[in-house]
């Protein structure tokens, strides 16, 4: 797929063909407006609202400098009580994150006025930031466009939603699911954005995920934490974790299936696939990059010590840059291996690209030849797969290549 543009901005090579049709969850509306944050003649915050005696759940950064949002969000979660609805504010542009005494009051302006708007308590709604940090936010933008956007509510809304809340994303991310729960027909959705600052730590950088499912709080939270491991925080683009990265999930219950109260396998193995397909998204559309590379590590004496080495290979910059002037230097890898801090053994270690045997007792393969190693990685989907030899723990990190592109978008993000 070679690159196009939309709206003067050129579309990663890797982007998927289209958008998806988002389905309509029954009790989950969206509005999508442009106050101009940031972004001229572009939406830039979305108003999702949630109907009453529903769930919700989340995860969140674990960053030392998360922003005002996203200290809310998790306070008014641990406290959560009542039957009243939900609403999500997000808006782009501007991450209200380091901004003092004056990202809280904000982020308060915020949530009053969206509840004024909904007819709800200030506790039920939980805002996201996402853009530069250090700068206030001109909250009053945000507030002053709130009631007209509760007027715009929609259940086929989720689309705009979606594009209210890129930054540097050339294409918004969504996903859609359709599982039996129990001999009743669910319905799973969200959308996420994320391009640059990307190695969650307990979360994405922003994803909205709803359900017609009915859940109780407690499973809810407890099926989206374990997706989340093998999801949004499988993946890297530059190893850097953002200060605002938050995934909320709601479920309305309007599907009438029976109650779920602890883990549901069918309905857990539809939330991950949801959650992979966005979290691969945002690999996809990782900014410069050109090639979606999967890091298999197994054989490792952990599972940890697997993570450690597939994190280790995913965010080398050597080995990114040498994938992005598809070089098949593998020796890259080694060094990447020898690095992570997991237990090693040199004359263990294989390595494959692909189905192609690279290196195995300690040295290359006999069989490898470096024209068949330069002629995978031309491919746009590339695998690394590394077998440490030890053990039973394995792994699988997702992540992209390091280009030119990355260089100028974020060389120039502030201008």
């Amino acid at each position: 797929m070679t690159d196009t543009t939309k709206g003067g901005k050129a579309v990663s090579p890797l982007a998927p063909a289209s958008f998806p049709t988002l389905p309509a969850i029954d009790g989950v509306r969206f509005a999508a407006g442009a106050v101009g944050i940031k972004y001229q003649d572009r939406v830039d915050v979305m108003l999702a609202h949630v109907a009453a005696e529903s769930t919700i759940a989340g995860v969140f950064t674990r960053s030392a400098t998360r922003s005002a949002a996203v200290l809310d969000c998790q306070a008014k979660l641990a406290r959560l009580s009542g039957e009243e609805g939900f609403a999500i504010v997000v808006n782009s542009g501007n991450s209200n994150t380091f901004t003092g005494k004056r990202g809280v009051t904000d982020v308060d302006l915020i949530a009053q006025a969206a509840a004024d708007a909904l007819g709800l308590p200030p506790s039920r709604v939980f805002t996201s930031s996402t853009g530069v940090i250090g700068e206030p936010l001109p909250a009053q933008k945000i507030t002053a466009a709130l009631p007209e956007l509760a007027r715009m509510l929609d259940v086929a809304g989720a689309e705009p939603a979606a594009r209210a809340i890129m930054t540097t994303d050339t294409f918004p991310k969504g996903a859609v699911a359709h599982v039996d729960v129990d001999g009743t027909p669910v319905k799973i959705m969200g959308f996420a954005k994320g391009s640059g600052m990307i190695a969650p730590d307990m979360a994405t950088m922003l994803g909205y995920i709803f359900t017609d499912a009915a859940i109780a709080p407690d499973a809810l939270q407890q099926m989206l934490s374990t997706c989340n491991i093998a999801s949004f925080n499988a993946v890297t683009v530059d190893s850097d974790t953002s200060t605002s990265d938050t995934v909320l999930i709601a479920a309305t219950g309007r599907a009438g299936n029976p109650l779920i109260t602890a883990p549901h396998a069918a309905f857990q193995a539809a939330l991950l696939d949801v959650m992979q397909d966005l979290a691969h998204q945002i690999v996809r559309d990782g900014e410069g990059a050109t090639k979606f590379v999967e890091v298999r590590v197994s054989g490792a004496e952990t599972e940890a010590d697997a993570d450690r080495v597939a994190r280790a290979i995913a965010n080398s910059p050597l080995v990114k840059t040498a994938i992005a002037g598809e070089d098949p230097n593998w020796g890259r890898i080694v060094m990447a291996v020898g690095k992570s801090g997991a237990v090693a053994d040199r004359d263990r270690l294989t390595i494959r690209f692909g189905d192609i045997l690279v290196a195995e007792n300690g040295w290359r393969a006999e069989s490898y030849t470096e024209d068949a190693g330069a002629t995978y990685m031309k491919q746009a989907e590339l695998l690394i797969d590394v077998d440490l030899g030890l053990g039973d723990g394995a792994a699988t990190v997702w992540t992209c290549d390091l280009t030119h592109g990355y260089i100028q978008i974020n060389a120039d993000y502030r201008s």
